[in-house]
């Protein structure tokens, strides 16, 4: 079972992927943890020594070499893997695309309080924040709508989620035998 996460940043992806991880026995995997173990510095040093364009490329490399290296897993995505070059289709294609589908004044709370270790927003005023996130989400809602699953993030619990993914595993056996 390959299971991607995905959401905007601060949606609670790595929070939910490794509780379910620890439920289901399923190695878990953050993509950008991973990335930041490749590169051998943080996310936003990356961002600022070798730009967006350079992450993105990593990010989509990193992606595919988990899918082909493990059997099964939990992957916790970057809230822009699913929008460039096509890892929307390949996660589909590989695994369950599960999108944890937060509210704006949930992540502006979240995010407020990690700026600082956000590329995206370390410059963003406190003012700026929720119009930044609206924006961003509007752009990347055309991507995140095409999960298997999506799952009102403040409003679920784990069992929940477990039920969500079983139903959607089921749902698709069903399928196939027709």
């Amino acid at each position: 079972m390959k299971i991607f996460l995905i959401g905007f940043m601060g949606s609670g992806k790595t929070h939910w992927g490794k509780q379910l991880s620890a439920k289901l026995g399923i190695p878990f995997f953050d993509l950008d943890s991973v990335i930041v173990e490749k590169e051998g510095m943080s996310v936003s040093e990356v961002f600022a020594k070798k730009g967006e364009e350079y992450f993105r490329y990593q990010e989509k490399e990193t992606l595919e070499e988990v899918i082909e290296g493990t059997e099964s897993f939990i992957l916790s995505c970057g809230g822009g893997t699913p929008c460039f070059f096509n890892n929307i289709e390949l996660m589909k294609k590989n695994g369950k695309v599960i999108w944890l589908n937060t509210s704006v004044d949930i992540l502006k709370d979240r995010l407020f309080r990690e700026r600082t270790t956000r590329p995206l927003i370390s410059d963003v005023d406190d003012a700026e924040l929720r119009r930044f996130i609206i924006k961003k989400l509007s752009e990347r809602r055309m991507y995140y709508q095409q999960a298997d699953v999506t799952v009102p993030e403040e409003n679920t619990n784990l069992e929940e989620l477990i039920q969500l993914l079983l139903n959607e595993q089921e749902s698709d056996r069903m399928k196939d035998e027709l």
